[in-house]
């Protein structure tokens, strides 16, 4: 009897895109100890995997797909902040809470004013679309900001550190607020007037309002059911995971600011209960490199390096005007009636550092029906890109030389005392 040939089965089409997706993982995360090595920006070197595995790079991937991009980012994001939350002091919370507030409410808003005019000069273009691409690259990364004090080596005094903290952790609702409000008037050309501004400020009161309650509440509850269940050591973390999620979703689905709620979440996970649960901390750590790393993957495969070049003198210009004077103008205009001394305002206003929000937020107007092209996304790239690299490489000598790497006793005047 004939011996029938072996059937060989069909390779599961799922087989090398998770064999891909491994292997930039492992990679990047092979690169953070080299990046710490070297002061190199390591969500710079994230960017710059995702390039290489690119259209234009030795990877060869044609990835065009945006609206996926802002969908998998969303998630990304939502888990980074949970870990920000969890990694956050409530006393932290509260010495800071009104400059960085203002930082992260009126800071916000006065920072999309400012480099929208600067954008509507460079370009000659419409005002609204100036306050569009100023809304885009309005709030400051937390993670960004303390891998590089942290790789710098440095120790920061606690009050820039916790005002630094806390702006970061809670300014990304309100940029993402102003977003979609100036896509919306960008796309169906409302008139930027007194009417249209009263028309958004209930959905503003209603994202915070919801995200403020939902968010502290879902972790309230998260503590309480923690300590009075008594969990398994090893189910915490997944729990808090898992609640914060729904936090999240839920807060978003209710039109409110699920980012916000989120953090407010993790927050209130990690100090409402008797004891911070050290070990979800930990997990939700990695599990924030995880998702910082597939973000910033996906953004660099995303982007089209040979693009950049025709964006990159705008892109250098509006950037210097963004980190030399409208960051430094904002910070000032915000602290100084708080007597906060100048030099810890110069920090401040030094490291408000872009990360992967602006860059996320560039992708809501190019895959909406209006009349801006992937030239913004590019823009906003490359101007994240400035950013992490010069704020990355001189955070810790600009602390040392500004002498905020330490706390120091001040007077009354908010003069350094000896």
């Amino acid at each position: 009897m004939p011996v029938q040939p072996a059937v060989t089965p069909e390779p599961d089409p799922m087989i090398e895109p998770v064999f891909l997706f491994s292997l930039i993982i492992a990679l990047s995360i092979v690169l953070i100890p080299l990046s710490a090595r070297f002061r190199a920006p390591i969500l710079l070197l994230f960017l710059a995997v995702g390039m290489m595995f690119g259209e234009d790079g030795p990877g060869g991937i044609l990835f065009e797909d945006f609206a996926l991009t802002y969908n998998v980012g969303s998630i990304c994001l939502a888990l980074i902040l949970l870990s920000g939350g969890l990694g956050t002091r409530l006393t932290d919370v509260r010495a800071a809470a009104l400059p960085a507030g203002l930082l992260a409410g009126p800071g916000v808003i006065l920072t999309a004013g400012l480099v929208g005019l600067a954008y509507s000069l460079v370009f000659d273009a419409p005002l609204v679309e100036g306050l569009l691409f100023g809304a885009v690259v309005g709030s400051t990364d937390a993670a960004a900001t303390f891998m590089s004090l942290k790789d710098g080596g440095v120790t920061l005094a606690r009050r820039p550190r916790q005002t630094l903290l806390v702006e970061s952790g809670i300014n990304d609702p309100m940029a993402i607020f102003l977003t979609v409000m100036m896509v919306e008037v960008v796309d169906t050309g409302l008139p930027l007037d007194g009417d249209t501004l009263a028309r958004f400020a209930p959905v503003l009161a209603q994202q915070l309002g919801l995200g403020l309650i939902i968010g502290l509440g879902a972790g309230w509850m998260a503590s309480r059911l923690m300590a009075w269940i008594k969990l398994p050591a090893g189910v915490g973390s997944p729990f808090l995971l898992a609640m914060g999620l729904m936090a999240y979703s839920g807060t978003t689905m209710l039109g409110g600011s699920g980012f916000l709620a989120v953090y407010l979440f993790g927050l209130g996970a990690a100090n409402f209960g008797a004891t911070p649960p050290i070990r979800a901390i930990h997990f939700h750590e990695g599990l924030s490199w995880i998702a910082q790393i597939c973000l910033f993957v996906l953004l660099g495969l995303l982007v089209t390096p040979s693009a950049l070049p025709d964006v990159a003198l705008a892109g250098l210009i509006l950037a210097a005007a963004l980190m030399l004077v409208v960051r430094p103008a904002v910070v000032l205009t915000c602290l100084t009636p708080l007597r906060v001394p100048l030099r810890e305002q110069v920090y401040v206003g030094w490291m408000g550092m872009r990360g992967s929000v602006p860059i996320f937020l560039a992708i809501l107007p190019v895959v909406s029906p209006g009349p801006i092209t992937p030239v913004f996304f590019n823009l906003v790239f490359v101007i994240v890109v400035i950013s992490l690299l010069v704020h990355g490489l001189t955070a810790a000598a600009s602390a040392r030389w500004l002498g905020v790497d330490k706390d120091v006793e001040t007077d009354p005047d908010g003069t350094a005392s000896d």
